[in-house]
């Protein structure tokens, strides 16, 4: 078995946390699979995985051995397609990830149009509320809000969005809006842990501040606590593009309009850089155009 083999065979039992498992995904025995694993340790002479009667995990060298294989076999797949003909035409797995609500409402139609365009792809959504590690779960292209860490990204700018405070009309209507943040402390508030600063708001406008809020209700997503907000139980931050719906059908209104927080930046960002397949660039092209002309994310151009 040769070396690139081996990798690929020690990259999956990695993945899939044991042999067994790697073994019925690559359509190989068991043993043929510990085999190859452990010529594969006596070739670089070190050991890569722990074994126990009940787990496989990592040791430290073979966690640094497991991204270098990562990172060679990707440069050998894409040499690969590269001889094939993929970088002239989108083919194969497209993974596209973003935030959960903000990829259901904006990335998902993108998705589906970009599918009706390329029929020899197939894609991927990987919609999560965490900042994922791209190369590390296979995503091609990521939808990020804030502001990027240096990360050695591929990064377009297509707009902003903002965080803002809203009640119900109803509850304003009963308790008055108010007109200071600090005033939040005589209110209801609603927090969600999937936004994060749930202890702690801030404020930007004439002069920066930060308000300690102790919500009422907490919810772990915000759909619950979108929810809650316009049934006029209380004040609720969320990010613009969560609450633009209820906000242009009335169902909620904005406070504190002149002290918001600087807007945040969206950007769609890959880790393929120049050497991104068709797939990729076509995907990437696609969700500039859609989201910069997109007026319900605030989206903007650089």
């Amino acid at each position: 078995m040769d070396r690139w083999q081996a990798m690929r065979i020690f990259v999956r039992v990695a993945d899939s946390g044991g042999f067994s498992g790697a073994a019925r995904q690559l359509n190989m025995s068991p043993p043929a699979v510990t085999r190859a694993v452990a010529a594969l340790e006596d070739l670089i002479g070190t050991r890569l995985l722990t074994r126990t009667t009940r787990s496989v995990k990592l040791t430290e060298a073979g966690g640094r051995y497991l991204e270098d294989c990562r990172r060679i076999l990707a440069d050998i797949e894409e040499a690969e397609a590269a001889a094939a003909g993929s970088y002239a035409t989108p083919s194969g797995l497209l993974t596209v990830t973003a935030p959960v609500q903000f990829g259901r409402i904006y990335v998902l139609p993108v998705i589906t149009e970009y599918l009706s365009r390329y029929s020899a792809v197939t894609a991927r959504a990987l919609f999560v509320d965490r900042v994922i590690n791209m190369v590390e779960e296979g995503a091609d292209v990521g939808v990020r809000i804030g502001h990027l860490a240096d990360s050695g990204l591929t990064a377009t700018r297509v707009g902003t969005v903002r965080r803002v405070v809203c009640a119900a009309p109803s509850y304003l209507d009963r308790y008055g809006a108010p007109k200071e943040p600090r005033d939040l402390h005589d209110h209801a508030v609603i927090g969600s842990t999937s936004v994060g600063g749930l202890a702690e708001w801030r404020f930007g406008g004439g002069r920066r501040t930060a308000v300690t809020v102790r919500p009422r209700l907490i919810c772990t997503t915000i759909d619950a606590a979108l929810a809650a907000a316009i049934d006029g139980h209380g004040i609720v931050r969320l990010l613009s593009y969560q609450v633009a719906p209820a906000l242009a059908e009335g169902r909620l209104r904005t406070v504190f309009d002149d002290q918001e927080e600087e807007a945040m930046p969206i950007h769609v960002v890959s880790s393929d850089g120049r050497r991104a397949p068709a797939k990729v660039r076509a995907f990437i092209d696609l969700a500039v155009q859609r989201l910069r002309a997109n007026p319900m994310i605030n989206a903007d151009n650089p």
